[in-house]
């Protein structure tokens, strides 16, 4: 911590000041001086064709260009617009494709699921977004079990009413309420084939697709949750509803 100056320094201190600003008020009447005899004996600048020229640069020569700011990458390639995807919503051929990055025990997801996700199904099934889910499960081996089993509920057609109670309330469940027995038992309350249910959950092909869902994300940086590819461009974060209604009418307005 800096020390609290002493008497003898304060009392330096203020004559030195002084000295300074005279010295510097006594340069300043000099320099001006000069300037005015300077300007009796040549022309005012601005008169001087040369000195214009000059200021003007080379003949010819353009202007200095402006500089731009960073490109942003086109991330278009992670859509996948599979019609036999069963993680979606939203036309195969919408104008505009949403990825998303989630896991199941991410509170920020499950907010953002609460808060902007049915904003964003109102904008699919008016046919302009396609919504593409993929699930990171960075948060261990009780997500990817909830992605299998979200992906076994997909395979009977009911993804988005198991994702929904996967996130009660924009809430994540509790670790009970993701073991094994307890997202079977989540089947059987939806009124799914509950043994077809627990076969989908442990299949090579489940865990292969959402093996591959996870690299997609990770493959392009993704380390965290949630986080979104909206028209191409990266989002991350869950920010305020507004900032995805503003960037789908952006990026629309450019497929347009």
């Amino acid at each position: 911590m800096p020390t609290k100056p002493s008497p003898t320094t304060r009392t330096w201190a203020f004559p030195a000041v002084v000295a300074v600003v005279v010295a510097l008020l006594v340069t300043l009447v000099l320099t001006l001086d000069r300037g005015g005899a300077a300007s009796d004996g040549v022309s005012q600048a601005g008169t001087d064709p040369t000195a214009a020229e000059q200021d003007a640069g080379p003949a010819g020569q353009d202007p200095p260009t402006e500089v731009q700011g960073p490109v942003q990458p086109d991330l278009t390639d992670v859509e996948r617009r599979d019609e036999e995807d069963v993680l979606t919503a939203g036309p195969v051929d919408a104008p505009v494709t949403l990825v998303v990055f989630s896991d199941y025990q991410c509170p920020y997801c499950a907010r953002w699921h609460e808060e902007t996700l049915p904003l964003m199904m109102e904008r699919a099934q008016a046919g302009e977004l396609r919504i593409e889910w993929r699930d990171l499960n960075i948060f261990g081996e009780a997500s990817e079990r909830a992605s299998r089993a979200s992906y076994a509920a997909a395979l009977q057609g009911a993804f988005w009413d198991y994702h929904d109670e996967l996130y009660p309330g924009g809430e994540i469940r509790r670790p009970d309420g993701l073991t094994g027995e307890a997202l079977v038992a989540l089947a059987g309350e939806l009124g799914l084939d509950t043994e077809q249910f627990a076969e989908d959950m442990s299949s090579a092909q489940t865990q292969e697709q959402v093996r591959q869902n996870a690299q997609l994300g990770l493959d392009l940086g993704a380390y965290s949750t949630p986080t979104f590819v909206l028209g191409g461009q990266p989002l991350v974060g869950a920010q305020p509803s507004q900032v995805f209604v503003e960037a789908v009418d952006e990026a629309l307005a450019g497929a347009r």
